[in-house]
């Protein structure tokens, strides 16, 4: 299909038409956890309709809330409170309101406590204020005039009114020049909206020439964005393969019906290649949303994506529960990723509730990965998603070769972490003048430090986990509550000095190994706490693609998406990292891992090498790594969870009580356990302790609930939390189809 000229408007995207209340009584949803909203009443002066944002008294303060459809709960009259005002804002559309509804339903949470992230920016409910400008008028007889002042004069001259900074810049002169000319009558004063946010993509722009493979895919979901209605197309493919290139087109497509688009990614802060591809793609940047952007940004993308002034939005997360004005289509990059996974508050799985939004909103949506989900890959071999699959890297770069290293025959010297091999591999890629990747999925110097004379660990004071040494800052952290301290210099426990030893790699230590052994090479460590915003990531890129870095040493952040043509060789330290742990996704979670970030090796013209470093060559993950037998892996996965009744073919839910006294936890497990649900279909493990036991110092014990897919696991666990009587000290967390099981 080809592009239209110019975007078409949005229509009907500001609920206009929608049929109005006529009763004086209406429930009203408030951004808080109490349950499904009040009724209010509705001023004689005063028109509502479902969807409008409205000020309204609870207790002695006011708080903006939504107005529901569906009937009002009957209240005393003397009890009823009338609304204070609506106010000047878009209305939620009905798939944004069904969808708070549908995510409270599933994750057991409030409908306040959903709507709460849809309204996650509260100053963008009013409309941004009107910019003064100065406009020229005939002058006044009497006026004194300067060289200065005739220049502003001039500028103005058969022109629009212009605020007063960008006249003053044009002119020459200082603001308080065109000020003084206002005060003197010389010029009139005019309030303008302020100007558009968001540049208007060109939808027009030629896209790059694809492959046959790619053109298909391109077509069947661009078609589907342009017609509109439900689907689910995951789109799989190797990297390096084109994927992201094959979406967009799905994006110009929803673009020219009229419609929004919304990309998901893992980590938007590390989004910027592919904001650059946008921007190359359509000659502006999209709309951006995650928890970095300065306040004054979240106001104006949140008020531009309810308007639909904004008409692409990448974001995290966070970005699914935007007020889409008429979103045309989701795409969800990486869907397998475990960032999409929310672990606190409303705990939710963005893929999955992705999935819901385009459901009730009856458009498109789009899966996209080298390495599906085994929930997604059971999807397509049950018919209820379709799937294209592109099996060969774009422009012809050839897959990777894969070593595994059996680090059980390696000859270390003590401190060291990089098998001779590797290191051999390093200094070819160096003296070839090419770039490396060394992954190790941990921050920090060393993840534990340890008095040798007395065998003392250090740990959080608030958790159960050890404090991570972080040397380029001097101090010892907790990676879970953000607990901080200097390295004493003696033993807390023995007092002895000089005794405490830093056990076990991060990537900092790394760093010092690589400075030994290759001191003339430029290399750059890249982790959540070196790489902090969107800022530092675009900078990151920069230099790695302008050939200003050797080596990367990196965490997960770097082993998915990016795209560095001259970056050859990866070598995996510690490739046995995720497997341990109890998880049931460990397995699956390490393999698509380690594809991932070997899929960064090779992906031009020069080929790759991917060396990886384990103990456990023999484990299933690493024999697919080494063979390339990625379906045989997900055959092996699916079968052994399904013989033991485990996602995607059983359902699981966490049950976990946390209190800052141990003993009231104890207690209230104790009684959930004698009110537990037994029967048929449903299995209650625990309670035992949570493996981390403590946790920002709450206590924490954990159940697992395992169900066949056929029981309502929801409708079980609120009969089976209600019937128990727990103290108010002690809170009950939900979480369904866990994903953490810390």
């Amino acid at each position: 299909m080809r592009a239209t000229e110019t975007i078409p408007p949005i229509s009907d995207s500001l609920g206009i038409g929608q049929k109005n209340l006529t009763q004086n009584l209406v429930r009203v949803v408030l951004p808080l956890p109490l349950g499904r909203g009040y009724s209010y009443l509705v001023p004689p002066e005063l028109r509502v309709a479902p969807g409008d944002f409205v000020s309204v008294p609870l207790g002695n303060r006011k708080v903006v809330g939504v107005v529901w459809d569906g009937e009002a709960e009957s209240v005393p009259a003397d009890k009823l409170k009338a609304i204070a005002g609506k106010l000047d804002c878009p209305p939620m559309q009905d798939a944004t309101r069904r969808f708070v509804e549908w995510v409270a339903s599933y994750a057991m949470a409030s409908w306040g406590a959903v709507l709460k992230m849809a309204m996650s920016v509260p100053e963008a409910l009013v409309p941004p204020a009107s910019i003064r400008a100065y406009a020229a008028i005939e002058l006044p007889v009497d006026i004194k005039m300067t060289p200065a002042r005739l220049r502003v004069l001039a500028v103005l001259k058969d022109g629009p009114p212009r605020a007063a900074t960008e006249l003053a810049r044009e002119a020459g002169v200082g603001v308080s020049v065109v000020k003084s000319l206002a005060e003197a009558g010389a010029l009139a004063t005019v309030d303008l909206p302020p100007p558009p946010g968001f540049t208007a993509p060109d939808i027009d722009a030629p896209g790059p020439t694809l492959s046959l493979d790619q053109q298909n895919a391109a077509d069947d979901i661009a078609a589907k964005a342009a017609a509109g209605g439900y689907s689910v197309t995951v789109l799989e493919g190797v990297p390096g393969s084109g994927k992201t290139e094959v979406y967009l087109e799905a994006v110009r497509a929803a673009l020219a019906a009229g419609k929004q688009a919304l990309v998901l990614l893992p980590e938007i802060a590390l989004g910027a290649q592919w904001l650059q591809r946008f921007r190359e793609r359509f000659g502006a940047a999209p709309a951006v949303w995650h928890s970095e952007l300065p306040p004054a940004q979240r106001r104006a993308t949140w008020r531009a994506v309810a308007t639909g002034e904004a008409r692409i939005v990448v974001g995290a997360r966070s970005a699914l529960f935007l007020p889409y004005a008429a979103l045309g289509v989701i795409v969800i990059d990486e869907e397998h990723d475990a960032s999409f996974k929310q672990e606190e508050g409303v705990i939710y799985n963005a893929r999955d509730m992705a999935v819901v939004r385009a459901n009730l909103g009856d458009i498109p949506i789009v899966l996209v990965s080298a390495t599906p989900s085994l929930e997604t890959s059971n999807n397509v071999e049950t018919g209820r998603y379709t799937r294209h699959i592109l099996a060969d890297r774009h422009g012809g770069a050839a897959l990777p070769s894969i070593e595994v290293i059996d680090m059980r025959t390696q000859q270390m010297d003590s401190g060291n972490w990089l098998a001779p091999s590797l290191v051999k591999a390093l200094a070819e890629t160096f003296a070839a003048g090419e770039q490396a990747l060394l992954y190790l999925n941990r921050r920090g110097y060393a993840p534990l430090t340890l008095c040798r004379a007395c065998g003392h660990r250090l740990q959080c004071p608030n958790c159960s986990a050890w404090l991570v040494e972080h040397r380029l800052v001097e101090r010892l952290q907790c990676h879970h509550c953000g607990f901080a301290m200097a390295r004493p210099k003696a033993c807390p426990e023995c007092k002895v000095e000089d005794k405490l030893f830093a056990c076990g790699p991060g990537v900092e230590r790394l760093a010092e190994e690589i400075t030994q052994r290759f001191p003339e090479i430029r290399f750059t460590v890249a982790a959540s706490d070196t790489v902090r915003s969107a800022s530092e990531a675009q900078e990151l890129v920069r230099r790695i693609e302008d050939r200003e870095v050797d080596l990367i040493i990196g965490t997960q952040i770097v082993a998915k998406g990016y795209h560095f043509p001259y970056l050859t060789l990866v070598g995996v330290v510690d490739a046995d990292l995720g497997l341990s742990g109890g998880d049931l996704r460990a397995a699956e979670r390490t393999f698509q891992l380690l594809y991932q970030v070997a899929g960064r090796a090779g992906r031009a013209e020069r080929p790759g090498r991917v060396l990886v470093q384990t103990f456990m060559p023999e484990n299933k993950v690493m024999q697919a790594l080494a063979i390339g037998n990625r379906e045989g892996f997900i055959a092996a996965e699916a079968d052994e969870r399904r013989e033991h009744g485990m996602p995607p073919f059983g359902r699981l839910a966490g049950v976990i009580l946390s209190s800052a006294d141990a003993r009231a936890v104890d207690d209230a497990a104790a009684s959930l356990n004698r009110t537990a649900p037994r029967g048929k279909g449903v299995e209650i493990l625990g309670p035992a302790p949570a493996p981390m036991a403590v946790l920002r110092g709450r206590h924490r014990r954990r159940f697992l609930v395992k169900a066949d897919r056929s029981v309502n696991l929801q409708r079980r666990l609120a009969d089976w939390i209600s019937r128990t009587r727990l103290p108010s000290r002690v809170k009950v967390q939900l979480d369904i189809d866990p994903y953490s099981f810390l």
